[in-house]
């Protein structure tokens, strides 16, 4: 197999940095050979490059600096607010709150014994981020101003007017929890945007004296070291190493089970910003896992447990930061894959957050979002990757990978051949697998014939969030890829029982390129494998031939959509006289002459090879070369170079 290309996504926002979205996977590929229907990719997590137009999907929670918005979550850019702007980060808030404190008291010494007073809602909650909108501004911010209802810190231990960050770090280890809180509090602030100050803080040593922290006795202590470590950490790799050979990771785990939501919130996102680095990934995965979903997950979603009514606001961002950390590990290592799969607990809890999401009409939210991602990443490469025992039950009695039997090898009572076990009625397929799994568990969900129910009403319900609806399209592709027999059943599902084609074209006649890639991927192997080509030749062939480029003008789709686009046209023409009948009637053989012509680029290269295929495999037909002719269309334009 050639080496896999990686896919990138556009850069989002306006004058911000990229906008790190979900990029569905890949479709499946253009052989050497010509169209090869039996790979499906997944798009790759790469850390932020500032030269690079294009981005993969690589995801980092947003530094610790202020209290989240009244509304939803957004999903957090890495955009830090401009310093120029008046909004104070709640750090500084807290300093203040001492500074104000010290100076109203007039004491200039430290109090013995002093006590913190609990506030009801931590100052380090999540940062600023734009919104997903294209408008490129701020969207309006609730509650910074609103602090002065919570009851404040009291007993100053010490000014602050000339603290700095040596004596930030020297106040972590102090006696008194208020100087504790301070020096966290600085640190905290300090570290927001500031890249050299997080160098400066880990030389000092700053990272294993908050660590150190993270299970103070003190509440407000652990809120503000795990507050000043989430910013720490951000888009730094360096200290997000110090932090894990601290034997950080156990301490967080050992917060986790803290029934605080502010410090759920902070020990979360540090494990998402944690998750953006690729040599972290396989030991995030091994030491995590079981933890968060048994602590977050589960319960949260509702999954093994009593039904979640509705989470309230902070179990919704928690539940967040926890998909988005799955999010990112989900693109790693066929190893980690396979430890996600296996998780006891995981993969249901997903799918039932997606079905009540469904059920509750809120499709659009961005947690949904990413546990559609992770099921999308989880069935890259299923059919190789899955247990072998459960391959051959979904592959039938004997039936072994098509690619290694031997000639002759009998499926049941039909040889692999055999016309009538490629023409198994789709009631019988369904009924191979109820007896497979009738209540399926665990990672069987990636397999189900209920899955692909659940990605279908995702698409037809999903009408905001174009990157749900991707990885939705992404994940069926990738479950329906391959010559695999249980990808036909699921295909045929799909197409027969779901009556999925028109809400996939309806998504194509307004996608995007990058939703192109994988509504035309899966489009792709739905076409290979359904039964009646004449019917779905009717339905497809115009919307897909309006996609192609006819002109050195005209806009076109990346070279990969217009691959998939002629595999999809070749795969009904070989079968269906309507779709050959339809090409001509609705100017397909312009767009494809004019295709196959082009030859200016690798990429253009591939697809001038997938159109003179299906020019190819048009010529074919016999019955129709007099209309080729009344169009002016000659042999060579068919056949030639």
């Amino acid at each position: 197999m050639p080496t896999r290309p990686v896919s990138f996504h556009e850069r989002g926002g306006v004058g911000s940095r990229a906008d790190y979205d979900t990029l569905s996977l890949r479709s499946l590929r253009l052989g050497p050979g010509g169209l090869d229907d039996r790979y499906s990719l997944v798009s790759e997590q790469l850390e932020p490059a500032a030269t690079s137009t294009y981005r993969a999907f690589a995801y980092e929670r947003q530094a610790s600096s202020s209290s989240s918005r009244a509304g939803g979550l957004d999903w957090p850019e890495a955009t830090e607010v401009s310093p120029s702007r008046t909004i104070r980060a709640p750090a500084v808030r807290t300093l203040q709150r001492f500074q104000s404190s010290h100076r109203s008291r007039g004491v200039g010494g430290a109090v013995p014994g002093a006590v913190l007073e609990p506030v009801a809602r931590a100052p380090s909650v999540r940062s600023l981020s734009l919104s997903l909108a294209d408008s490129g501004h701020l969207p309006d911010v609730h509650g910074f101003n609103s602090y002065g209802s919570h009851r404040t810190l009291q007993r100053l231990s010490s000014g602050f007017d000339d603290i700095d960050l040596p004596s930030a770090v020297k106040y972590l280890m102090a006696s008194d929890p208020n100087l504790q809180v301070l020096g966290a509090a600085y640190i905290q602030h300090k570290c927001y945007s500031d890249a050299a100050a997080k160098k400066q803080a880990r030389s000092l040593q700053a990272v294993p004296r908050l660590v150190k922290l993270f299970n103070h006795a003190n509440q407000e202590v652990q809120r503000h070291a795990t507050g000043a470590m989430r910013n720490l950490i951000y888009d730094n790799a360096d200290n997000k190493l110090a932090l894990v050979e601290e034997n950080g990771i156990f301490e967080l785990l050992r917060t986790l089970r803290e029934q605080d939501d502010e410090l759920r919130k902070n020990v979360t996102g540090i494990l998402w910003n944690l998750s953006s680095s690729d040599h972290l990934k396989d030991r995030l995965a091994r030491d995590t896992l079981e933890q968060l979903t048994d602590l977050v997950l589960s319960p949260l979603s509702g999954a093994g447990g009593p039904p979640l009514i509705q989470q309230n606001a902070s179990e919704a961002e928690i539940f967040y930061n926890a998909t988005g950390f799955l999010r990112n590990l989900s693109s790693a290592s066929q190893a980690t894959r396979q430890k996600m799969r296996e998780c006891h607990g995981l993969v249901d809890a997903l799918v039932t957050s997606i079905n009540h999401a469904l059920d509750a009409g809120k499709c659009e939210d961005k947690s949904v979002e990413n546990a559609v991602c992770v099921l999308r990443n989880l069935s890259y490469r299923l059919y190789d990757e899955m247990p072998p025992s459960a391959l051959q039950r979904l592959e039938g009695r004997g039936r072994r990978d098509l690619a290694g039997a031997p000639p002759g090898e009998v499926v049941g009572c039909f040889t692999p051949q055999s016309r009538r076990l490629r023409e198994l009625p789709l009631a019988a397929d369904a009924l191979t697998f109820a007896e497979v799994s009738k209540d399926p568990k665990g990672l069987e969900w990636l397999w189900s014939p209920q899955i692909v129910g659940l990605y279908n009403r995702l698409l037809q319900r999903c009408e905001l969030n174009r990157h749900t609806t991707e990885a939705a399209a992404g994940a069926l592709q990738n479950i329906t890829a391959g010559d695999r027999r249980w990808a036909g059943v699921l295909s045929r599902l799909a197409l027969e029982q779901e009556r999925i084609l028109n809400p996939l074209l309806d998504r194509v006649r307004t996608a995007d390129h990058h939703q192109l890639r994988s509504l035309t991927g899966l489009i792709r192997n739905l076409s290979r494998n359904a039964r009646n080509k004449d019917e779905m030749s009717t339905k497809v062939v115009s919307h897909l031939i309006e996609k192609l480029p006819g002109s050195v003008g005209e806009k076109s789709p990346p070279a990969e959509v217009l691959v998939n686009i002629i595999a999809v046209l070749n795969n009904l023409v070989v079968a269906s006289p309507i779709a050959a009948r339809d090409l001509l009637y609705f100017d397909g053989l312009r767009k494809l002459i004019f295709i196959k012509k082009k030859r200016d680029s690798p990429d253009s290269e591939k697809s001038s090879r997938a159109a003179s295929s299906l020019l190819a495999n048009l010529w074919q037909y016999n019955k129709l070369h007099r209309d080729f002719r009344a169009k002016g269309y000659r042999k060579e334009d068919f056949l030639g170079p």
